[in-house]
């Protein structure tokens, strides 16, 4: 039976062999390691990835498609939300401490997933993920520039990242309306120690008002603060590298901590 694509699911899936080639050759999976698939879907990166692995972990919301994966003898079927999944357990189930992670992620819910992911960086080798072209952009942008943004700079700050394949809309039944791409994901081996959360305030409170200088917006939230060093507030916040923002973070701690 025909699976019809769901809208709430942000379902696309992808059809064209020569794309799906070129992903599997980007993620280079080799025999026997640790790898989980999100939204699997109709299994079309699935076969070729598990045909390389031997076995494969997916996560697929769809219960229809899940219940079509558990047929699969080499997989190993999670039916959940992957918001919901805790990947160092994942992880500890398939007896590693290092994940790869891939796949096709719904475009109305990217940015959520990916922030998820972030929280599970311990636990993860590498990720390579197909989004929304636009959303690639923001993540590996530089500094002044329009897609320089608050998912910039809290994803820098953990990975290298590099957009490695564009996929055309034709590429998927039913096609989306937007271009998409393939990024690479590999955590730093040795990430700047920071408070997430307060990184993640800061950062939040300086692109809030993305237009004016930053003494408008990051300016108010460090005075809340008492905050008394030296930051540079005559910028906008494209303009403020991402060690930066991780530099003041660290200098908030010691001044919270005193």
């Amino acid at each position: 039976m025909q699976h019809v694509a769901r809208k709430r699911f942000g379902q696309h899936f992808l059809t064209d062999p020569a794309i799906i080639d070129a992903i599997v050759r980007a993620i280079d999976p080799r025999p026997g390691q640790a790898m989980v698939e999100i939204g699997p879907g109709l299994a079309a990166l699935t076969q070729p990835l598990v045909e390389r692995l031997g076995r494969l972990a997916v996560i697929e919301l769809d219960r229809d498609l899940a219940a079509r994966l558990r047929k699969h003898p080499q997989l190993s079927v999670t039916e959940a939300d992957v918001l919901q999944v805790d990947f160092a357990a994942l992880a500890a189930s398939l007896g590693t401490t290092k994940l790869r992670v891939a796949g096709n992620l719904p475009y109305n819910i990217s940015t959520p997933i990916l922030f998820h992911l972030l929280q599970y960086v311990d636990s993860v080798q590498d990720q390579h993920f197909m989004l929304q072209k636009e959303v690639i952009a923001r993540m590996v942008a530089r500094p002044a520039t329009s897609d320089y943004g608050r998912l910039t700079v809290m994803l820098q700050w953990r990975y290298e990242m590099e957009d490695v394949l564009f996929v055309p809309p034709q590429a998927f039944d039913p096609p989306p309306k937007v271009d998409s791409a393939v990024v690479r994901m590999v955590p730093l081996a040795q990430p700047a120690a920071v408070d997430e959360k307060l990184l993640s305030e800061l950062v939040q409170a300086a692109f809030s008002q993305r237009r004016k200088l930053l003494r408008h917006s990051l300016g108010k939230w460090l005075e809340q603060r008492q905050f008394a060093g030296a930051f540079d507030l005559q910028r906008r916040a494209e303009e403020v590298p991402v060690a930066e923002y991780v530099a003041l973070a660290q200098a908030l701690t010691g001044t919270e901590r005193a």
